[in-house]
This record gives C-alpha cells, structure tokens and sequence, in this order.
C-alpha cells in the first residue's frame, strides 16, 4: 500500500464523507445487532478448560456421590439463646420450606438430623427437633446437649457455643440452563424475607457455592452498569479538556461506542457467554478505541495550526498516522489473543473479545474519524512562529542535556524494581475474589467467622471391592485419616461414615460410650448400616458419603477461610499421608472447587508466559520487518518489555500479594505498551530517513510531533484501567491496578529511556531513502499539495 493510495484513499472519504458516516452506523448497527445472543454464564465451572485435571477430579467425584453445588443459610438470633421453643420452630420451619428451593435435592439442619439412640433391642432414628412449639424446657435442654455434643453437627451446622445454626441445602443443577441457579438465588432471598417477616429475631446470611455462582454475575452486572458509564464521564471530560475540539470529541465517542457495540455484537453471534473477566472487555476496548482516535486527531489538529486547512490536515495526518495506528493495532491484538494460551476460559474470550475491540477501533478510525471530521466544523488557533517551541519541544531539549544522568538513572531504577520481583508472593482466595461491598463476601465472611468454614476439600476413598468400606481394616485406616485431619490446624470439621459407624456400634450396644468405636467385625458393620439407611427419610440417604456398591466413601474437609497456597499445601499434606500410611487402593486425590481455583493461579501464569513469549516473539518480529532496522528492533524490546517489570516490582514494594491477574497482565501489558513505541520511533525514522535529520533533532521532531499525542492516551489508558480497579471482582481490579502502573512507566521510559538509548546505539550515518518502511505509505513530497508543504 503507498502513500498516494491513503492520499487517494481519504480523499475519496472526504468527498463521500456523509455516505461513509451513514455506512459506518448501519454496519456497526448490524454487527451489533448480535449483542440479544449474550448471555451470562453463572457457573464457576466456567474458570477451568474440559481438560483441567481439577475439575475431571471433581466432575467424577460428583457423579460418584452427591452434587456439592450447595446453599447454606446461617441463622443467628439477636439474643443470643438459641435453643428456645420459638428459635428452634423457626428452625424447623425453615428447614421444610428450604425443600421447595428450585433445584434442591437434599436439605440439613440441626432440625432434621437423624438422631439415633437404642430403645432396648431397637435402634431409633428420628428428627431431632420435632414440634418445636411443644417442647417442653427438659426436652430442650436435652436437644441442645444432644447438638453441641455431636462431632457431626458441631463445626458443621452449629457452632461450638450454640448462638448460630446453619441449613444447608445441596441443588441439583442440569447445567443446561443459565436460568437454574438464579432461580435458586432469588427464591433463597425471597424465602429469607419470608422468614425474616415471620421471625424477625435472626440475624440471616446465606454463602455456599450456588450464591458463589451467581456472585460472579451479580459482579459482572455490576460493573457494566456502574463502571462503563463512570468511564465514560472521565474520558469525555478529558479529551474535551486535552484536545479542546467539541467535534473531536464527538467523532471519539462515536467510534468508542461503535468499536464497543461491534465487539459485544460479534461476541453475541459466536455464542460466547459473558463472564466476570470477560465483562470488563468494553472499559478496555473504550481505553484503547481512544488511543487510535487520538493520534490521529492530534496531528490533524497539529497541522491545522500550522497553517494546513481541514482537509489537508486530515490527507496528512491519515498519511503520517495509518501506519503506526496498523502497528499498534496489530501488536496489541497479538498481545491480547495470547490470552487463548491462558487454562480458564474466560480469559480467551476477553482476549478474543478485546482483540476484536481492537480490529474494529481501527477500522472506525480510517473509516469514520476522517469523514466526520471533513463534515464537522472544526476550529483551531493558528500558530505560525517557527521559534515557537511547545513544552514537548522543551521537554525532548531536557531529556538530551541530561541524557548521561538520565540513562543511569533509567538503568539503576529498573535493575532496582527487578530485583524487587522475587518478593512477590502469588497467592489467591477465592471468596476475597469479591469486594466487600458484594453481599456474598460480607455473608461468606460472618459465616467462616461465626459457624464453619466454606473452604472443603474431599477425598474419595476406595476399597477395592464391593462392600468392602465395612472392612474393619478400612474403617480403622479410614479413622486413622480423619484422625490426623482433625489434628491439623486448618481443619474445622471432618465428615466421615467412620463417625456415623461408631456412633451406630454404641447404640446397639446399649449406647455404652465404650463401644464408640469401629465395629470389629465386617458383617456387623454392613448390618449396622443397613439397619440405619433403612430407617433414613427420603432426601436424607447416604448417597453424598458412600457409592452404590458400597466399595468407596467420601471424606468431606471443611477448612478455614485458606489462600490458594495454603490449600495446596493442606492437600498435599493430606495425600502425602495417604501414601505414607495406606495401601495403594486407598491413596486418593484431593478434589475441591477451592483445590481447583488454588491450582488454577499458578497454572495460569505458566501458560500465559508461555503464551506471552510466542506474542512477544510475533511482536518483535513484526518491528523488525516494520523498522527494517535489526539495532532498532531489538532496541525496541527494551522499552517494551521493561514496564511490565517495572510495575510488577513496584507492586512487590507496595502490595507484595498478587493473584490470578498475574497470570494476564503480562500478555496485556505488551500488546499496550508496544504502542507508545511505535509512534516514537515512527516520528524518530521519519526524521533520520525523510527529513535526513540527526539523532539529536530527530528525537526533537518526535516529541513535538507526537509527544502530546502519546500523552494523552497514556492518561486516558491510566484513567480507564484505574476506573477497572475499582471493579467488586478482585481479579479485574488487579489488572486495573497494575495496567495503570505499567502504562504510566511505559511513557515514563519512552520519555526518558527510549531517547537516550537512540542517543548512545543509533550512531550511524544518515541513509537518503525515498520511503520509510514504518511510514511506507510515505509519498515524495512535491506529491503534497504545495499550500500544505509545512512538515508537522
């Protein structure tokens, strides 16, 4: 493509200016018709790939036993007791009417737990509150010796000091559905206000991994309504204030919101479902659709006061700027489809989504931008003193006097921050994903506090052979293990059939404490059994526990409010003592959605490097062709790759924590930060091989060529991604956060760094070229109009 084809090229979108307007809303309207196919997925499950070795773990332990997609609802009365005749009705009526929650298929409270006790040959099994309203003080005291006593309830459904009670309710989801778990959410609301209305002394709070599901919509949602708009009111009033062009601005808001609406659109119709990651695409694609625009309005604006009129400001800013805004776009939506390397997907579509984003900034950029412009009146303050100098002017003067010092300076702080990286620690929890402010962390949290923990880990633990959990050789290994898991100090319940075993071998023994203890022969404990899950209601079997052919059972770990890496550790631990003390069959894998987002951090990060490698490599290849200068391309590198660096150091320094936006940053960061080196250089070689000006005055004529330019978007790209961070999903407001800090050092260095490393490595003598392969669009210059031959 050569110069005279964009001269062609925006002449013609001058001359049609209004048609392409109008083609510009009807294919951005059709696009974005797409967006009545997004949808919101609400499962967790979402976060891990078909072949993540986590969830198969898990997916097969749910088809073994039980679901473990659960609500839990903590009651706490505000006076404290909570074992009186209307506390504990109210219990009993919430249990019953916890059933008619969609999807549930199983519900457990200290209400309808099976009690079981002997009555001279006979084993009992009954609820142990029944009637609650007619029980008298003797009856309830005994229920609440009964409660406290018990090692399955205590820790589980009623915390030690019996003032807070839980109900929890296990649902049953096809997965077919996006509709399943919001139904079970807003009836769960509707039935605490219910509850509320009727027994206004509890205190509710409802946590458990269905409210975790929709706690990641409800997050979404959120954002979308709050934080774009926020966004917007920010960047509109900045731009209106940097550029000071009402048309500008407007024509900047159009492309936005077309770049916006098309990404959505095209998202609507390959069926991609928005998730929380996914769901900051547009604060992203708006932060970057502005910085396309403002190159290119900036040089028009430039020229237009340098004396050029309107329409020659637009021919050459088009000439000057299509080239480096391809770059970028083309570097940056490399950098972020290296998110498809990522193990979650949610970060392939906000890659894939952001990447599309990109695609279509840029067409609306070269398409749109110019013909607005040529329609809209625009006005500007001339300026034609030739010794005027602008404060880039100043500031380029500045980097060269103090380029020694500078260099160093850049050197030492860099050497420094890298030097900071090895402090970072990586860790993650999954319930802090939320901001307070979300209602599923402040529930969550008064529950780890108050009742028990939402944190579980499950082993799921073979025999060998059917019947074969009634061995006593496996039921004392079994005790053994849950023995040593009690004692560890994350441990806040175990549930085992070991418990519920013991228990039943004391009470055919006339409930003689001495016999609490593994039956010791195998077929009095398969009658044990069989005897008590005949004597089950419906809904209260034990198929969450032990398999069909009774040859495995499960062991479900509650743990306290852990980080990723804690629970990593916890369960390696636990199946290390698995292989140190039982034989092989019964060695089993922990499996968890906490193991699976524990695991999930850190593999995320060794892919995305992976990923990000294969991008930087596209990059650094592509500027390589582009500058047609190896020196300068592996010089680029430097300032490309270094504020990434920068900022995770500066995070050491301050956070010292980082999580799962670890493991993105780095593939985002370089697509965005290649930006503001291209239309450096772009700018620097156009001086060296065009104007056959000196390395000195070459970074001069950059700077004042596109010094303000890259100003301005870095301010707005900080200004957007710091709005991001202030997103009620932790992962977005980290990559907020230290987006921000990378792109704030990324003009830092270019200002500072770039020029004084083209000042010590581009030496060489000046080469007469008739076209710059960055700017290869170039014409010679008597093509240009001879009014407008002012060079910018």
């Amino acid at each position: 493509m050569q110069s005279s084809f964009i001269q062609a090229y925006t002449l013609r979108l001058i001359q049609y200016r209004w048609w392409v307007i109008l083609l510009s809303f009807v294919i951005a309207i059709l696009i974005a018709s797409g967006v009545k196919n997004l949808t919101f997925d609400t499962d967790y499950r979402v976060f891990f790939s078909d072949e993540n070795p986590e969830l198969l773990a898990f997916e097969k332990l749910q088809n073994t036993y039980s679901k473990e997609d659960n609500i839990l609802i903590a009651l706490t009365p505000k006076k404290g007791d909570l074992f009186t005749p209307d506390n504990l009705a109210a219990i009993e009526w919430l249990t019953k009417q916890a059933w008619q929650i969609p999807y549930s298929n199983r519900v457990d409270s200290i209400s309808n737990y099976q009690h079981t006790y002997a009555e001279e040959d006979d084993l009992i099994v009954e609820d142990l509150i029944y009637q609650a309203e007619n029980l008298t003080p003797e009856a309830i005291q005994r229920i609440r010796q009964i409660a406290l006593s018990e090692p399955r309830l205590v820790h589980s459904l009623i915390n030690e000091s019996g003032t807070v009670t839980g109900i929890n309710i296990i649902n049953q989801f096809s997965q077919q559905n996006q509709t399943e778990t919001p139904e079970a959410v807003y009836f769960t609301r509707d039935l605490i206000e219910q509850f509320k209305e009727k027994y206004p002394q509890f205190e509710v709070h409802a946590s458990g991994i269905t409210m975790l599901n929709h706690a990641f919509t409800e997050a979404s949602m959120q954002d979308i309504q709050t934080l774009i708009p926020l966004m917007y009111l920010f960047i509109f009033i900045m731009l209106l204030l940097l550029l000071k062009s009402l048309s500008s601005l407007i024509g900047i808001v159009f492309v936005i919101a077309f770049s916006i609406v098309t990404a959505m659109g095209m998202a609507g119709w390959l069926g991609i479902a928005l998730t929380p990651p996914s769901a900051s695409a547009p604060t992203i694609i708006m932060t970057l659709a502005v910085a396309d625009s403002v190159h290119f309005l900036i040089s028009m604006l430039a020229l237009m006061k340098r004396g050029y009129t309107k329409n020659d400001a637009i021919v050459e800013s088009m000439r000057i700027n299509i080239g480096p805004i391809f770059l970028t776009s083309l570097t940056t939506a490399i950098g972020f489809l290296a998110m498809n390397s990522s193990d979650a997907p949610p970060f392939h579509d906000l890659g894939n989504i952001t990447a599309m984003g990109v695609g279509f900034a840029f067409l609306f950029t070269i398409l749109f931008l110019p013909a607005w412009m040529a329609a809209m009146p625009v006005k500007v303050r001339a300026n034609l003193d030739p010794d005027h100098k602008d404060t880039m002017t100043k500031l380029a003067d500045f980097v060269i006097k103090r380029q020694k010092p500078l260099f160093w300076g850049c050197t030492l702080m860099l050497v420094f921050f890298a030097a900071m990286i090895p402090k970072m620690v990586i860790d993650d929890n999954f319930v802090e994903y939320f901001d307070e402010s979300v209602q599923f962390r402040e529930d969550s949290d008064y529950v780890i506090d108050n009742l028990s923990g939402i944190s579980m880990a499950f082993y799921s633990i073979e025999s060998g052979e059917p019947q074969g959990i009634n061995h006593p050789d496996f039921l004392t290994k079994l005790a053994q293990f849950q023995d040593w898991l009690e004692a560890q100090p994350e441990v806040v319940h175990v549930n085992s059939i070991a418990d519920t075993l013991k228990k039943l071998n004391k009470n055919l023994h006339a409930d003689d404490p001495d016999w609490y203890k593994i039956p010791n022969q195998q077929d009095l404990a398969a009658q044990y059994l069989l005897l008590y899950e005949m004597s089950l209601p419906y809904g209260l079997d034990l198929n969450n526990q032990i398999n069909v052919d009774k040859s495995a059972t499960k062991i479900a770990v509650t743990l306290d409010n852990l980080s990723t890496s804690q629970v990593i550790d916890f369960n390696q631990r636990a199946e290390q003592w698995l292989k140190d003390h039982t034989p092989p069959v019964m060695q089993a894998r922990g499996t968890s959605t906490d193991i699976m987002f524990s695991n999930i951090t850190m593999r995320n990060i060794e892919q995305m490097m992976s990923g990000s490698a294969i991008a930087l490599i596209l990059i650094s290849l592509i500027l390589l062709f582009a500058l047609k200068s190896v020196k300068l391309g592996a010089l680029s590198l430097i300032p490309n790759l270094t504020p990434a660096i920068m900022a995770v150091g500066i995070w050491a320094l301050t956070y010292g924590v980082l999580g799962m936006a670890a493991s993105i940053v780095f593939a985002i960061s370089i697509g965005i930060v290649v930006d503001d080196t291209v239309h450096f250089l772009s700018k620097y070689l156009r001086a060296r091989r065009e104007m056959k000006l000196s390395t000195p005055d070459a970074i001069r004529y950059a700077f004042s060529t596109v010094g303000h330019a890259l100003w301005v978007t870095t301010i707005v790209l900080i200004v957007g991604f710091a709005l991001l961070s202030q997103s009620t999903f932790l992962v977005n407001q980290q990559t907020g956060i230290l987006m921000a800090i990378t792109i704030a050092c990324a003009l830092l260095l270019d200002f500072l760094f770039l020029p004084t490393l083209l000042l010590k490595v581009d030496k060489d003598p000046i080469k007469i070229t008739n076209q710059n392969s960055l700017e290869k669009f170039a014409p010679p210059q008597e093509t240009v109009p001879k009014h407008s031959r002012k060079t910018p």
